[in-house]
């Protein structure tokens, strides 16, 4: 009887965000919402827009509960829900028939079938209703053996014992019925179609990945590291290089302490060409499966030689120290609103130079100051050369110095082979209306990504977001990054996209920057990470707000909250009530791992929100290292995994004691 007692409580945790609200009421809270908004939006804008250190208050209309970005611990779960809900999260009981009727959730004829969200994300119900039973099992036992840190610890040696053991056949029985069928959609593009359409059904769309790794030695990792890292021409270390954009062998393997992001490492142009054809089957497949909804993630060290997205980073961050040096001041070219006037002055000393002049022709600007000082559009032009792109004028003598050390014909027309990978996979995902996520990867690496994938936004981002940029907030730069790329983006009239992470390389990042003597890019604490992450998405809900209020097309920004974390889930729900962002305006979705976090993510899809799963597919044996990440990963949420654990297994036993051993998953969900 205690069991049953048990039982039924854990039953009844479910709670209606809006439940006891009339709708006369709802729509006044509403109201004062928005116009508590518009008296604000002039004070807000000030504070948002003055860097990473300033302070953004946000006051909660409803709660009156005040979040200050600087400092303050983001928000409980407590401050989003309605009186539904007791302090602490749990939700108050509801009788066996009302939960019945919940878990139905008729839809009025015509409509598509939504479910009440409760934000506090404590409902297995719907967490789970698109699970059989089986596969909670599964996921119980995955999430059981994840939280044993020996296991976890030697992973890969275990994995590849039980394959030596079972013989393939009945390690690959194995790994289906427990870490492979948990975590990946299946082999390839045609035997994923039914975890996709079932998805799909409970109102959740896919990021699609090929995720078959190399398996290959330390060793191994950095010969092919160093060897594609250095031009044939040297490592040359000219005056005002900066160390970080050259390899170093120490951490030329960069899979290095990092447990949750792909390595792609360079062979020959012959393998990046084979990656280009994957991206594109991934197209295809997406295309088939989710009727334009869909998203494909690549990376950029996929398609080409590393040692040229180094030297364009170094370049890119050199043109941010000229012109610190030119006119005061840190930041992009684009945030000192510095004119074309302003460098004819500053050149002024060095007369009538034809260089000079020529420069100045080149330099990107409008009314409101000068935007690029190269023309970047060269970077995706298959037809332009480095070598030549990235010359600025010397103020002392005039004469034209570079940038960029001189790159190799050969190594040039590899650089243009990477730009034509990208076009194709780019133009075939406009052509097939499927969506591209250029992820981010280390900060070495990462100007170069940034500034090439913003030049395929300005590029084929002219009626809607195709292409996304990802940004890692657990950066110091990231805000101010994302502002000047979200005011480039409205100067030079193209559609932004953005996929907000926390990051997939702190540890790696830190040791890396201090044993080569720069400063440590990574914010010093997880909460001034959550800070960052708060006040950049508030930026970008702010900027879509004035957007709807100016009559302008809101989707011109196009932002992914990727993360697990709750609190940062419930702050971006909430903000987007408070400033009148709907779910059907279709500018915030929402995306978590498959096999992670399965509480949050398809809560949202049944309420209406955007909601997207990161699928992995590829063979058994090929997809290991990425199984082993998604172990070592999970061993370090074990709060998440504790929680996730304590859903399954409520709504393991509710199914036995109710006869539901076979539970048949059927939704009627519409994805937005």
């Amino acid at each position: 009887m205690a069991l049953l007692r048990s039982l039924s409580a854990q039953r009844t945790a479910i709670s209606l965000v809006y439940g006891r609200n009339s709708s006369k009421s709802s729509s006044s809270v509403a109201v004062a919402a928005c116009r508590s908004f518009h008296q604000r939006d002039r004070r807000r804008s000030t504070v948002l827009t003055t860097g990473e250190g300033a302070a953004s208050e946000f006051t909660n209309g409803v709660n009156g509960v005040r979040y200050l970005h600087s400092g303050e611990r983001p928000m409980q779960a407590s401050t989003l829900v309605q009186p539904d809900l007791v302090a602490g999260g749990e939700a108050v009981k509801r009788s066996t028939k009302q939960q019945s009727s919940l878990e139905k959730s008729p839809s009025p004829a015509g409509s598509p079938q939504r479910d009440p969200l409760d934000v506090t994300f404590n409902d297995p119900i719907a967490a789970f209703k698109s699970k059989t039973t089986g596969e909670l099992m599964r996921a119980y036992l995955v999430y059981m053996i994840c939280s044993s840190e020996k296991l976890v610890e030697h992973n890969m040696t275990l994995l590849k014992l039980a394959r030596n053991l079972l013989g393939q056949k009945l390690f690959v029985l194995l790994m289906k019925s427990s870490f492979y069928g948990h975590f990946v959609a299946g082999e390839n593009r045609h035997t994923i179609v039914p975890a996709l359409e079932r998805l799909r059904s409970f109102g959740v769309k896919p990021i699609l990945d090929y995720s078959v790794e190399e398996d290959i030695t330390q060793e191994e990792a950095e010969k092919r590291e160093v060897e594609s890292s250095v031009s044939s021409a040297g490592d040359r270390k000219e005056e005002g290089s900066m160390p970080q954009y050259h390899v170093d062998k120490s951490f030329a393997d960069r899979r290095y302490k990092v447990s949750s992001a792909r390595t792609y490492f360079y062979l020959n142009e012959a393998t990046c060409e084979r990656n280009m054809e994957i991206f594109i089957k991934c197209l295809e497949a997406v295309s088939g499966a989710t009727f334009g909804t869909g998203i494909t993630a690549i990376k950029l060290t996929a398609l080409g030689r590393p040692q040229l997205l180094l030297q364009l980073s170094e370049v890119i961050m050199r043109t941010r120290k000229y012109m610190e040096d030119m006119v005061g001041g840190q930041g992009n070219v684009l945030t000192h609103h510095k004119t074309i006037k302003d460098l004819e002055k500053y050149y002024a000393s060095l007369g009538d130079n034809k260089d000079v002049k020529e420069f100045l022709n080149n330099v990107t600007s409008d009314k409101e100051g000068i935007l690029h000082l190269f023309p970047w559009s060269g970077i995706v032009d298959e037809d332009s050369q480095l070598s030549d792109t990235f010359r600025v004028p010397d103020p002392q003598t005039g004469q034209m110095r570079r940038l960029i050390s001189q790159i190799p014909p050969k190594e040039e027309e590899m650089f243009r082979n990477m730009i034509r990978r990208l076009n194709t996979i780019v133009k075939a995902a406009a052509d097939l209306d499927v969506r591209i996520m250029v992820d981010a990867e280390q900060t070495y690496f990462q100007p170069a990504i940034s500034r090439i994938t913003l030049e395929m936004m300005r590029k084929y981002n002219k009626e809607k977001a195709i292409v996304f940029n990802t940004y890692q907030c657990y950066l110091r730069e990231t805000f101010r990054e994302v502002n000047t790329d979200l005011e480039q983006a409205k100067r030079q009239n193209f559609y932004f996209g953005a996929k907000l992470v926390r990051g997939a390389y702190m540890d790696q990042e830190r040791d890396r920057a201090k044993s080569l003597g720069y400063p440590d890019p990574v914010n010093p604490t997880f909460e001034a990470t959550t800070d960052m992450y708060h006040k950049t998405l508030a930026e970008c809900l702010r900027r879509i707000k004035l957007m709807k209020d100016c009559d302008d097309d809101a989707r011109k920004i196009g932002i992914m909250v990727a993360s697990h974390n709750e609190d940062t889930v419930r702050f971006a729900i909430q903000q987007m009530k408070e400033i009148g962002i709907s779910p059907e305006d279709k500018v915030i979705c929402f995306g978590q791992l498959l096999g992670m976090c399965d509480y949050i993510t398809f809560p949202l899809g049944q309420a209406g929100y955007s909601a997207y799963k990161y699928i992995p597919y590829g063979p058994v044996e090929e997809v290991l290292p990425y199984l082993s990440r998604r172990a070592q990963e999970n061993k370090g949420v074990l709060k998440k995994i504790k929680k996730e654990k304590r859903l399954l297994l409520s709504e393991i036993r509710r199914r036995l004691l109710r006869g539901q051993w076979f539970y048949k998953p059927k939704g009627n969900y519409v994805p937005i």
